[in-house]
């Protein structure tokens, strides 16, 4: 059984999210031993300067990487990486498992992540072209998984 850690950057504060993870969780633990692993975001001033977003995220990625293991296939969820569709998404998710039985899956805070964990990635998988909270996003890739492994299973579930 694959081993899934999912690192986020800030916690959640809203009751109606905790519940839908809870969900996906539960949902999850048939097809996978998966951890959410929540680090502390760095206090950001809506008027900070460039200079001092990039050392949010820096410190951000440095908490991040503390909660890697070598052996992680580490994959990022961000803006800019790979656009997939569910049954594109189960296909790659399904190589990644065939040879990896550690997943390292990144949500990053609202700047997003640092270059040095961006240098360290095997993956960077775009959710939508549309922006989401971090928060949201939680569940969002939750809920993805569970589709994969539906897919993969071949078992069915709602389009």
């Amino acid at each position: 059984m694959v081993n899934i850690k999912l690192i986020c950057v800030g916690e959640i504060k809203e009751n109606f999210l905790s519940d839908a993870i809870k969900e996906y969780l539960k949902r999850l633990s048939r097809y996978c031993k998966i951890n959410v692993i929540e680090v502390k975001d760095e206090a950001s001033s809506p008027k900070a300067s460039k200079k001092e977003e990039e050392q949010v995220l820096v410190n951000e990625g440095k908490r991040v990487i503390k909660q890697l293991k070598d052996q992680d296939y580490l994959v990022l969820i961000d803006l800019h990486g790979k656009e997939y569709d569910s049954l594109s998404l189960a296909g790659n998710f399904q190589k990644i498992i065939s040879q990896h039985s550690s997943i390292a899956l990144v949500i990053g805070g609202s700047l997003g992540l640092s270059d040095e964990l961006r240098s360290l990635s095997k993956e960077r998988w775009c959710l939508s072209k549309l922006t989401f909270p971090h928060q949201l996003t939680r569940v969002i890739v939750l809920e993805q998984l569970y589709r994969v492994f539906k897919i993969n299973n071949n078992e069915i579930y709602h389009k």
